[in-house]
């Protein structure tokens, strides 16, 4: 049965080449372990090794110091103090192993502080002129759109004053802007048009307001009620007032 073990081999497929495989791992962990131990340290790593190790080790009586505070009632492993409320360890060694001077650290640390407060005030000036362009934007564009309402008013206004003169046989409106030129009326629907009886130095808003007491005055009329009232008193009872801004 023995003889039977041992002639029997196992046929599994690629098994000789995982055991290769595993044989030169472990042949060049071998060979790093070797080369590891045998390698010179450096006088830097020599230095650190002697140093860790009288830090980790402890005072003994030999130390001048040690001794003295033995003789003061210091027992080993004790807090400093005459009431046993200072520390146990000894402070920690920093040691510098850098080329660069005393300062070095909390300049870079400081210049590291400064380019962030920096950029901090840059995130801030950035968000800020955003803030104010978009308000200058939304101003600009409600300034257009009142604009806009506002030429609209002065057509409306036109229209009104054309037709309420002629059934009062006026033929030649009482300023050439009190009534709608013929190519103004067939565009007066145009937004974006630049209003063409802006010939003389009022300006629109002006107009809108002469003309609309104009209205009021001699034809009783109000443009944002589109009525006609009987006489100045019926007007002044029943109109809530003289502006578009009244009647909202």
């Amino acid at each position: 049965l023995l003889e039977l073990l041992t002639l029997r081999q196992d046929v599994r497929p690629g098994l000789p080449m995982v055991r290769r495989m595993k044989e030169a791992i472990q042949k060049e962990e071998r060979q790093k372990e070797a080369n590891e131990k045998n390698r010179q340290k450096s006088i830097k790593e020599e230095e650190k090794e002697r140093r860790d190790l009288v830090l980790k080790s402890a005072l003994g009586n030999e130390n001048r110091g040690f001794a003295l505070l033995q003789k003061m009632g210091y027992k080993s492993g004790q807090a400093l103090g005459k009431s046993g409320e200072g520390i146990v360890e000894p402070i920690p060694l920093n040691i510098k192993t850098g080329l660069s001077g005393l300062g070095h650290e909390e300049l870079k640390k400081r210049k590291a502080e400064e380019k962030l407060e920096n950029y901090r005030q840059k995130l801030h000036m950035k968000k800020q002129a955003n803030e104010e362009a978009a308000d200058q934007f939304r101003k600009r564009f409600k300034n257009k759109q009142e604009e806009r309402k506002m030429e609209g008013d002065l057509r409306k206004s036109q229209r009104a004053c054309q037709q309420l003169d002629m059934q009062k046989d006026i033929d030649v409106p009482k300023e050439t802007w009190y009534w709608l030129e013929p190519e103004e009326e067939d565009k007066k629907d145009e937004e974006d048009k630049e209003d063409e009886c802006t010939s003389s130095d009022l300006s629109v808003s002006e107009k809108l307001h002469i003309l609309t007491a104009y209205l009021r005055e001699h034809h009783f009329y109000c443009i944002w009620c589109g009525t006609t009232y009987e006489d100045l008193e019926d007007l002044s009872s029943n109109c809530p007032g003289d502006s578009a801004a009244d009647h909202d």
